[in-house]
């Protein structure tokens, strides 16, 4: 395991609102592995584990990540890892993504980053990570 750094405010900030069994779930995350996880709205305590190079986000039955909502494309996004990081790119959806509440085509992800997809938010950790 590496270093181990400090977690942001905004990332204790979000995780204050998550359950104790979120936050067991979260650090348990395994390295080379990462979660996206419903705090909010629609699916509220939904868990994605993200563990494959690209995981599709979608409408279709067929989508890694399935989320059953008008308001979400047949195949909205995608998460992509690469080595020890991880992107979002979106696949020319009808509403959009949004990181962190502004609009995004692709984008790095973050410890604790809001994907808004339709009517869902999503929160984005990263495995192999020690948080409080």
């Amino acid at each position: 395991m590496g270093s181990l750094r400090p977690v942001s405010d905004q990332l204790s900030l979000l995780l204050d609102k998550t359950s104790q069994e979120e936050r067991d779930v979260i650090n348990a995350l395994g390295e080379g592995s990462a979660m996206l996880i419903s705090l909010s709205g629609p699916g509220r305590g939904a868990r994605f584990l993200i563990n494959s190079d690209r995981t599709v986000i979608g409408r279709a039955v067929e989508s890694d990540i399935f989320l059953d909502d008008v308001t979400v494309s047949r195949k909205h996004a995608e998460v992509i890892r690469s080595g020890k990081s991880y992107s979002f790119k979106d696949s020319g959806s009808l509403n959009g993504t949004y990181l962190d509440g502004k609009i995004s085509e692709q984008a790095e992800l973050q410890d604790g980053s809001e994907l808004h997809i339709g009517k869902y938010r999503l929160h984005f950790f990263i495995g192999g990570r020690v948080r409080g």
